[in-house]
């Protein structure tokens, strides 16, 4: 009897939350959504995924021919900027290139997706410069373009959409990338907390592996060759080649086989951006859901069996 009850109960709620977070904004096409990082992976994807929704997109890319590229695949609502999340400079510029153009309604939603991941590469063979660059862009990027973009939010009462990983759960590498998309989650959970005073949302998406030009093999084989000649020879004699070539190839192996699906961020992110109540935290990809999440909860020894590579390596 109180087990079915229970499972009435369950029912109901889970009932509930579908239709709630269901719930989708009206006039749409009145509002302005800047996104950064547009030239290519889940920034692109969702520029054209939200303008098809005649939402009015307002595009950050970081080249001309991002830019370019973009306008062709979209209609005229569509409006491109270029921008360098590490340059001040060039934030305050787009800053204001965004409110010249939203005035009095302000700004609705603000999805913060420029994000890069390489170096990837055991902390050791890594200089500080290693971990800034990334920080630089994941992270303080971020805070940066947020921070001057918060008085158009609070305009229009509307949605900052922080792109953190399940990689700001737990450490699934070595290298700055965890650790910025560790802060990106504290930041985000200490800005939800100052501004929802004034109606403002903020929303994190931790998506799992996915298919982008930021996680290419190649790319990362290159550098990784890099990283190893410019190590010193106590290091390199310290690993070993064998273990150096071994690693790589792991790496590089997994980054081949991740998840091209990337419409399942950017659905994601658009429901954090157009639904009546959005989640505080969205999780993308079965990875993300089934594994690395619930792992992030478990005992350090269990994590560690799993992220531990030595053995296998040497």
């Amino acid at each position: 009897m109180w087990l079915l009850l229970l499972l009435v109960l369950l029912g109901l709620i889970f009932l509930y939350r579908r239709y709630r977070y269901g719930l989708i904004l009206e006039n749409l096409t009145d509002k302005y959504v800047f996104i950064t990082g547009c030239d290519t992976g889940f920034g692109h994807l969702l520029a054209k995924q939200l303008d098809k929704h005649g939402i009015k997109v307002l595009a950050a890319c970081l080249t001309e021919h991002g830019a370019e590229e973009l306008k062709k695949e979209t209609s005229t609502r569509l409006q491109t900027t270029l921008l360098d999340v590490t340059n001040s400079q060039s934030v305050s510029a787009a800053a204001e290139w965004v409110n010249d153009i939203v005035r009095d309604k302000g700004l609705w939603g603000l999805v913060n997706n420029a994000g890069t991941a390489i170096p990837v590469a055991l902390n050791e063979w890594l200089t500080k410069d290693d971990f800034a660059k990334i920080v630089d862009v994941n992270l303080l990027g971020l805070i940066d373009v947020t921070l001057k973009m918060l008085p158009m939010i609070r305009r229009a009462q509307g949605r900052v959409v922080n792109i953190a990983s399940i990689a700001g759960r737990i450490a699934v590498c070595g290298g700055g990338y965890c650790i910025s998309k560790y802060g990106v989650e504290c930041f985000s959970d200490s800005l939800r907390r100052e501004i929802g005073r004034f109606g403002v949302r903020v929303c994190i998406i931790e998506p799992g592996y996915f298919k982008t030009l930021i996680t290419h093999p190649e790319i990362h084989q290159r550098k990784l060759n890099e990283l190893w000649e410019k190590t010193s020879e106590e290091i390199r004699n310290a690993y070993g080649q064998q273990y150096f070539e071994k690693y790589s190839q792991t790496l590089c192996k997994g980054l081949s086989n991740l998840n091209p699906n990337l419409h399942l961020v950017t659905d994601c992110i658009e429901h954090a951006i157009t639904a009546v109540y959005p989640k505080t935290r969205y999780s993308a990809g079965l990875d993300a859901k089934l594994f690395f999440i619930p792992l992030s909860y478990c005992p350090t020894a269990i994590s560690d069996f799993f992220f531990l590579l030595r053995k296998n390596l040497k």
